[in-house]
């Protein structure tokens, strides 16, 4: 039995993150010897959708993205890291930051890119449903909430 939108708990940020880990193969990399930028939307789009389907609890359809640039090469046999996390919620929908970083062999890790997903709860029947409130407590938390009431209205 589907909760009604009014009875969903309030959610914390922590509460739907995402930590995807990848390998780049050699299927993934472009003439040049570089991840291909399709590979890495198709990756960060996932791991949206996750966010998304952890925070809601539905099935979720993204709406837009923000950009896709590469800060750092990827290449063959790189590991790449990415993190998602909800950075606000409106009515229906859910803005989705997902950062990608390539890690070195040490540990140490370079930002690849960021990317702002809007993505939208749908019911059973593929239609917009109000999500869950998100609870931001740290002060980076306010800030991203701020920036994406700001960018969604």
């Amino acid at each position: 039995m589907e909760m009604k939108p009014e009875q969903r708990p309030m959610k914390h940020v922590a509460d739907s993150a995402v930590i995807q880990t990848q390998i780049v193969l050699s299927s993934h990399i472009n003439g040049a010897g570089r991840l291909f930028g399709g590979q890495l939307m198709e990756w960060i789009d996932i791991v949206a959708g996750v966010v998304a389907r952890r925070h809601s609890h539905c099935n979720q359809t993204t709406a837009s993205v923000d950009s896709l640039q590469f800060k750092e090469a990827v290449r063959l046999n790189d590991t790449l890291i990415l993190e998602g996390k909800i950075t606000y919620v409106g009515r229906t929908s859910m803005e989705v930051q997902v950062d990608s970083f390539v890690e070195a062999l040490d540990g140490t890790r370079k930002l690849v890119n960021t990317a702002f997903f809007v993505m939208v709860a749908l019911d059973a029947n593929d239609h917009p449903v109000t999500v869950p409130g998100l609870i931001v407590e740290t002060e980076e938390e306010k800030a991203a909430w701020a920036a994406g009431r700001d960018g969604m209205n």
